[in-house]
Parts: C-alpha cells; sequence; structure tokens
C-alpha cells in the first residue's frame, strides 16, 4: 500500500502540504500482521508508533489470570501508540490484530527529527491529539454514565457511519468485532450486551441475524445515544 495516500487520510496529518506528507512517508515503514498477531505488548519500550492502514487493531490489558480488557478498537486511519511515544517512553497496553491487515511505523528518531525542523507539523499534532483527548473522554463519560443499551446503539451508530449498506430504508452492518470482545469494550458481559441487543430488537429498532446488524429505525436509535445516567 502507498505510504503516502494512507498519510492522507489520516486526522494526524490532515492539513499538512504534500512535501510534508512526503518528509513524513520517507522515515515510515510499512509492515503487515496476521489475525491474532501482536504488534506489541504492555511494558516494551516504545521505539516508535503506528498508522493502521487496512485491517483491525484492538488495544488491550491482560490480567494476571489471563483475563482480557479491550481499551479500544482501532480503525483504518486511525494512529495509535502516540501516548507512550511522547509519553513515559513504554506501550501501556498491547496491540493485537483482529483482522490481517498492515500498518505504518514511525520511528521515534526519524519523526522527532521532522518535528524539531517543522513547527507548523508540530501544531497541527497539538491539535490533533487533543481531538483524541476529547473522543477518549467522551468514551470514559459514557462508560461511566451510560446504560448498556445507550452505549450499545452509540456503538452501532458509529459503525453504520462507517460501513454500512442502505436498502429500502434499513441499514446494514457487520459487527467488526466478536460480541465478548464488543462487551469488553462497551464495559459489560456478554449475558449483558445479549440482553440489550434483545431490548433493541423487541423496541422494533434493530434485527439481528448472527453478526449481521439490520437497523430499522435509526431516529429511535440515534435518540438512544443521548447519555442516561444510571439509577
Amino acid at each position: 500500500m502507498d505510504n503516502l495516500q494512507s498519510l492522507k487520510k489520516s486526522l494526524l496529518f490532515s492539513g499538512l502540504g504534500e512535501e510534508y506528507l512526503e518528509q513524513i512517508a520517507a522515515i515510515s515503514a510499512s509492515r503487515s500482521f496476521a489475525r491474532g498477531e501482536t504488534l506489541f505488548t504492555e511494558g516494551e519500550t516504545a521505539a516508535g508508533f503506528y498508522l493502521l492502514a487496512k485491517g483491525s487493531i484492538k488495544l488491550c490489558k491482560i490480567s494476571p489470570d489471563g483475563r482480557e480488557k479491550v481499551l479500544h478498537f482501532v480503525h483504518p486511519g486511525e494512529t495509535f501508540a502516540e501516548a507512550a511515544f511522547f509519553g513515559d517512553g513504554r506501550y501501556p497496553a498491547e496491540a493485537r490484530g483482529i483482522e490481517a491487515g498492515e500498518v505504518i511505523y514511525f520511528p521515534k528518531d526519524g519523526f522527532m527529527g521532522l518535528l524539531e525542523r517543522n513547527p507548523k507539523f508540530s501544531l497541527n499534532l497539538v491539535v490533533s491529539l487533543s481531538l483524541l483527548l476529547r473522543k477518549f473522554a467522551r468514551q470514559i463519560e459514557e462508560l461511566s454514565f451510560a446504560e448498556v443499551p445507550n452505549r450499545l446503539a452509540a456503538y452501532l451508530i458509529d459503525l453504520a457511519a462507517r460501513k454500512s449498506t442502505s436498502y429500502q430504508g434499513k441499514l446494514y452492518l457487520d459487527l467488526d468485532t466478536k460480541k465478548s470482545e464488543l462487551a469488553s469494550r462497551l464495559g459489560t458481559v456478554s449475558e449483558t450486551l445479549s440482553r440489550s441487543f434483545r431490548k433493541l430488537k423487541e423496541e422494533g429498532i434493530i434485527e439481528v441475524e448472527g453478526s449481521r446488524v439490520i437497523i430499522l429505525d435509526l431516529p429511535a436509535l440515534t435518540r438512544l445515544t443521548t447519555i442516561n445516567p444510571k439509577s
């Protein structure tokens, strides 16, 4: 895959001219990963950060007894591991492939050299990282105050915006992760997630066919994304 084209689609590098993008592409390197492959582990020294070009990746924590807690699902066009890159220099979580794909790797030495030579790029980076922080702040708010059906609704709306097909007034989308992983992402357990799917189905908002979800009433699903405090 052309690294330059992937950079143009990334929020982190949006607003930069062709000349700067070419400089970033020159210091980057592509690598493929397989489904289930680990790109880095928690505590590993962060010698650089990544941009997901294609495929799907999850960032997760592994407990001493082997249980997994998904922190974030990375989608094409998104960067990850920047916090470690600019922070204490160690990855705070594990990155593992959900679907086979490709990442673009930015080594620390080469990237820091670009920052020193390009003040505009440095400013753009600060703005982009601020937007990412807002995104994570919203996720924390959802997990803290929203009921599981509301969290599920927000996830389905986001997924529908990224990849869905429309037919006769209905939206068709395929879940991009296993339901057990989705439950972890939404801060709940599989049984509660299943009840939430069933609740939305009984209310005539969605239909579920295996890993496929059919959105029957988009306005009703959208209304559910408004956070309702837990009782």
